[in-house]
């Protein structure tokens, strides 16, 4: 019965996903990107969003999925929350433009922007997500705090979208007390 149980904890372990993310005062990468907001495309650019102040960074799986749709949603009643703080929160996944126009529209509520996370962006934050050791095309959710200064001072990677928000809220409230 032990072998057992330890044969199905191993089985766990190489089912769940790496995690990877970029640590915690680590320079993050800068990019451009094309982006959506209020169902309009633009140009991304987080050097020119840093400086404006804190950027909060937010990578998830994939647009009009359940878990993803929710926190969108989440992230946008508390848009006015990370303003006060002077922070820009923008969403990044692998969908492309025409989808993230849509989904800044209808999930978003025109209230922050979404970006199209490229391969390369993918491979700089670490953010792939991978399944059985292949790639799915998706991005994982995480989701970074970046100072104004380019330093990453908060990360959570968890699939489960329900603390993002929060958490980094209170990491961007953190900063806002110069702590």
């Amino acid at each position: 019965m032990r072998k057992l149980a330890m044969a199905a904890v191993f089985a766990a372990l190489l089912a769940a996903p790496a995690s990877a993310e970029l640590p915690v005062g680590a320079k993050a990468p800068l990019f451009a990107t094309d982006a959506a907001l209020a169902g309009k495309a633009f140009a991304f650019n987080l050097r020119a969003a840093l400086a404006k102040g804190p950027v909060v960074l937010y990578f998830y799986p994939k647009a009009f999925t359940k878990g993803c749709t929710l926190e969108a949603r989440q992230f946008a009643e508390a848009s006015d929350e990370f303003a006060a703080a002077g922070a820009t929160v923008i969403g990044m996944s692998a969908d492309d433009i025409d989808t993230l126009k849509r989904f800044s529209r209808e999930e978003c509520r025109d209230k922050f922007a979404v970006g199209a996370a490229t391969p390369k962006i993918i491979e700089a934050y670490d953010a792939a997500l991978v399944r059985d050791g292949k790639d799915t095309g998706m991005t994982e959710r995480t989701s970074y705090v970046i100072d104004q200064s380019g330093r990453i001072v908060f990360v959570h990677s968890d699939l489960d979208y329900r603390n993002h928000v929060r958490l980094t809220l209170a990491a961007v409230k953190k900063l806002e007390r110069g702590g």
